[in-house]
């Protein structure tokens, strides 16, 4: 009877063994790198997108009310900012959700909401340690997040 030689098993890897590893380490670092985001920065967005909502809250209850309602972040007593206008009963709270978070007012001391349905340009900068984010309005839209360097 004719046997066949025998084959010789080849040692290491195919290319498809190869290429199947790379890409599933390279899914494992992508999956990695967008799980691994800055903590601040998302902090940041949080604290700006809570704002904003506030800021419109206020706008509204102003308007609504026709009494003029004022924001700033404190100074000398720590964390936190005041709306004044607006009674004790308007539940809108006071302090940062991060004690790190700092708020700046651009170009004046303070900003207007209200009552009138045109408020005017403002920007507010908020930062948590060296990162920083800019809400702006141009007086009619929204409160939103631009980029340091724009204007609303």
């Amino acid at each position: 009877m004719w046997q066949s030689p025998k084959r010789a098993r080849s040692r290491g890897f195919t290319l498809l063994e190869l290429l199947v590893v790379v890409m599933i380490i390279g899914i494992a670092a992508g999956m990695t790198t967008l799980a691994l985001r800055d903590a601040d920065a998302s902090r940041l967005e949080e604290e700006g997108a809570r704002l904003a909502a506030l800021f419109e809250s206020a706008r509204a209850r102003s308007r609504a009310e026709g009494i003029e309602v004022l924001w700033q972040p404190k100074r000398e007593q720590g964390n936190g900012f005041t709306f004044t206008g607006l009674s004790q009963s308007a539940g809108l709270p006071n302090q940062w959700l991060d004690e790190r978070t700092r708020g700046e007012v651009i170009g004046a001391p303070v900003i207007r909401l209200g009552p009138e349905p045109v408020i005017g340009a403002q920007r507010v900068a908020l930062r948590i340690e060296e990162r920083q984010l800019v809400l702006a309005t141009d007086g009619l839209g929204p409160f939103v997040v631009v980029a340091p360097e724009q204007s609303p």
